[in-house]
């Protein structure tokens, strides 16, 4: 048996773009032989795979699950390369079983994702499942992300057409029957298409981290200065700016989408009166296609 040392495998991961484990194993297969080596990881798909996982995958879909009885949801993000891709039933199918792997193991993260078996393919993980696809059909292809959400009260989604824009949002009562109510039903559709319209960064201005808070004054101070504001009134300025900033940024603040006179706390206020109610909002999860993907997070990797 042919020594395979580190190196070694480092070095035909480095021409493969193949996995460590993939390259000592095919190194092992081939008695030490480099070159046979590179055939073998060529053969499997992986070393194609690997290179495909070099691209950027922003193309793909959102799956969305709510549990039958509705005390958790589920966001699992799957990209591709191409909208094409996005929408074969190969594809369709491929988000539907992550989501269902998810929804019954709850792993912690992506890694823990990655690492379980596969219900259409037992013989590989999510991981290998995933790099058969890109193999198959030469796109690269990634779960960047997913998020459970437990339910506080009572979970209410939006899907945008095509599937590329979900939202889950988390309503709350302290009463049972007004969940059956049609007035809160729409509520609960309207703060979540809210959500996905205004694309708020946090439900609260208690929740807006301190370094946000920090990096939106810097700004603002900045363009004050630039705008010739003089400097003994520009934190006046700044802070008066900050008001418009929350609007943005905070769920709680922004202007109701369908009446902007209305801020959506006014809004949770007016419907709390119009049904006996106290209803809040403990939550929501916005996922869109894309915005966590780069070149250089290849999952399958």
């Amino acid at each position: 048996m042919a020594e395979i040392t580190a190196q070694l495998v480092k070095q035909l991961r480095d021409a493969t773009g193949a996995g460590m484990m993939e390259c000592k194993k095919a190194l092992v297969e081939a008695n030490g032989d480099y070159s046979e080596a590179q055939v073998i990881l060529r053969k499997r798909g992986l070393a194609t795979a690997a290179k495909k996982a070099s691209r950027s995958a922003k193309e793909g879909l959102i799956g969305l699950h709510i549990s039958a009885d509705g005390t958790s949801g589920l966001l699992a993000e799957v990209n591709c390369e191409t909208d094409f891709v996005a929408k074969t039933e190969d594809f369709i199918a491929l988000v539907e079983e992550i989501k269902q792997l998810i929804v019954a193991h709850r792993p912690n993260d992506v890694a823990g994702l990655l690492a379980l078996a596969s219900t259409s393919d037992p013989a590989v993980n999510v991981e290998g499942l995933l790099k058969a696809k890109i193999a198959k059909v030469g796109e690269n292809m990634q779960v960047p992300r997913f998020r459970v959400l437990a339910a506080a009260g009572t979970l209410g989604s939006y899907t945008h057409p095509g599937s590329k824009l979900v939202v889950l949002v988390d309503v709350t009562t302290k009463n049972a029957s007004t969940k059956e109510k049609a007035e809160f039903k729409e509520l609960v559709q309207d703060l979540a298409m809210q959500v996905a319209a205004a694309d708020p960064k946090f439900l609260r201005r208690e929740d807006v981290t301190a370094d946000f808070i920090a990096n939106e004054k810097e700004i603002q101070r900045a363009r004050a200065l630039a705008e010739g504001k003089p400097e003994k009134i520009v934190d006046k300025v700044v802070e008066g700016r900050m008001s418009k900033f929350y609007e943005e940024v905070c769920l709680l603040d922004q202007p109701f989408i369908k009446e902007n006179s209305v801020t959506i706390t006014q809004l949770l206020a007016d419907k709390s009166k119009q049904l006996g109610d106290e209803i809040g909002v403990a939550g929501y999860v916005r996922f869109k296609v894309g915005e966590t993907a780069t070149a250089e997070e290849p999952a399958a990797e």
